[in-house]
């Protein structure tokens, strides 16, 4: 699975500072392997900022905007860089053809993603990019979405309405479920309920570590944060003149006397207690690994950036160990069980869903005609009801009604067909991206084990080398009580 989102590369200063900064980000050697992982389509990646200037001088259109910047991001664990810079290429060959594009592979985080930086005028026409509000849902995504098919890869869901939406889940998933805003939003809450007024408030978010930015509307930053994030993001009670009107009615006096009038009756039951199950050894030990990261929990919230990378860590050990008690791993042999039925059952759903894929591409001429037939029925109607200026979409029609049945199939009959191709592979898609799921959980397992039996197995030759040495120790001090004294 892969998604994109693309950037604006502006420069309102007249120049061209910014657009070489992304050129020399997306060039990393640190990121693409010693500069391993760069390519260049229609451009060589060491001219592409010289090159990208001449076309727009050729053209006279060097002001304004100076290029589009994309960022396509794949699922953790699921793909490598040599197929991430197979997708990136074929993306850029396939929707960028009439510009000079500069693209790389970053490998230096958990997830693999890729950079492609393309200039804004057509080295072809002239004519500059023009990003449109639908351009990700109509266009661009679903090119995504073909490629990582292509390779095997799972998809997502498109919906025009939600680009950002999708971007910012995406986002949640890399980082892990770690979220900025809650955190904020509490640290304002009590800020709010101790301060007297607003200069007040802002000392105290101040001390707390925050920076803030009073322009035209009011942001805070994190120690840990890369950028700002406005209050008014974070719901209507977090604007400006919502917090000086809280400042005046809030306190801590307040906040006690709801607590206690809201404070819910305990009510005691008597349940049958079922007795637990124990936990085999390789339980134990990731149980014992939750618990001492779980300290982290106690730890006050408003400093809760300090331990973000622990927070990560906690929850993927958190999955690991629901893994091994849903699967009730026992042992490291089981281990090497369950992941040679999870490779079978993902090699058996990835067939059924290429099958299906081949299946639906046969129909796509068949598809194509029912979407038309689709396209035409508001117009058959009007003419059915007596507009005869929509002869022309009556018969064309009629046309498609006829080719259907000339292949044997009926518009009902195609339709289902549609239905089924799509409803099947997007459960064998869902079925594939779990099983990769559990791969990496899988593998990260295993791998966790192999490291801790390598310590386990250090520290008893250590401890058996220290107790060699105390027994030497012992028998030197024992030779030099009882050696006789000479004479």
């Amino acid at each position: 699975m892969a998604i994109c989102k693309i950037l604006h590369i502006n420069d309102a200063t007249g120049t061209k500072s910014h657009l070489s900064t992304v050129i020399e980000y997306i060039q990393s050697g640190e990121k693409t392997e010693e500069k391993i992982l760069i390519g260049g389509y229609n451009l060589q990646p060491e001219y592409a900022m010289k090159q990208m200037m001449e076309t727009k001088e050729s053209f006279g259109k060097t002001s304004g905007r100076q290029a589009y910047h994309v960022i396509i991001s794949f699922k953790e664990g699921e793909t490598d860089s040599d197929t991430a810079m197979a997708i990136t290429k074929a993306f850029v060959e396939d929707y960028l053809a009439d510009y000079e594009s500069l693209y790389a592979v970053h490998v230096n985080t958990d997830h693999i993603h890729s950079h492609i930086l393309f200039n804004s005028v057509s080295f072809v026409t002239g004519r500059k990019y023009h990003y449109k509000k639908n351009d990700w849902a109509t266009y661009i995504q679903p090119v995504i979405n073909r490629l990582c098919e292509e390779h095997g890869l799972s998809t997502i869901e498109i919906n025009p309405n939600e680009e950002h939406t999708r971007y910012k889940e995406w986002n949640e998933h890399r980082d892990g479920p770690f979220v900025w805003s809650d955190m904020i939003k509490r640290d304002i809450d009590i800020a709010i309920a101790e301060a007297e007024d607003f200069d007040d408030f802002i000392n105290i978010m101040r001390s707390r570590g925050y920076i803030d930015k009073q322009n035209k509307y009011l942001a805070f930053k994190a120690p840990g944060m890369s950028r700002f994030r406005r209050t008014r993001h974070l719901g209507i009670d977090y604007t400006e003149e919502r917090i000086r009107e809280r400042i005046l009615v809030e306190s801590l006096a307040s906040y006690k006397t709801e607590s206690l009038e809201d404070a819910e009756r305990i009510v005691y039951s008597k349940i049958p207690r079922r007795k637990r199950t124990k936990l085999s050894p390789i339980q134990k030990k990731y149980y014992a690994r939750l618990f001492k990261l779980g300290l982290i929990m106690r730890r006050p919230y408003s400093k809760a950036w300090q331990y973000k990378d622990e927070i990560k860590k906690f929850h993927k050990l958190q999955e690991q160990y629901l893994f091994l008690v849903d699967h009730d791993v026992k042992s490291e042999q089981d281990l090497e069980t369950i992941k040679a039925k999870i490779d079978l059952e993902k090699k058996q759903r990835t067939s059924e869903k290429n099958r299906n894929y081949r299946n639906g591409r046969k129909c796509k001429s068949l598809f194509g005609i029912i979407h038309e037939i689709d396209d035409l029925k508001s117009a058959v109607e009007l003419y059915q009801n007596g507009d005869s200026e929509f002869q022309h979409e009556f018969d064309r029609s009629l046309e498609c009604e006829a080719e259907l049945s000339k292949q044997g199939y009926s518009y009902e009959e195609v339709k289902r067909i549609e239905v089924h191709c799509k409803e099947e592979g997007k459960r064998l898609r869902k079925a594939v991206s779990d099983l990769s799921k559990e791969q990496n959980l899988l593998k990260d397992i295993i791998a966790e084990c192999e490291r801790m039996r390598d310590i386990s197995h250090d520290k008893s030759i250590i401890d058996e080398t220290n107790e060699k040495k105390l027994e030497n120790i012992d028998k030197e001090n024992n030779e030099k009580i009882w050696q006789p004294k000479k004479r």
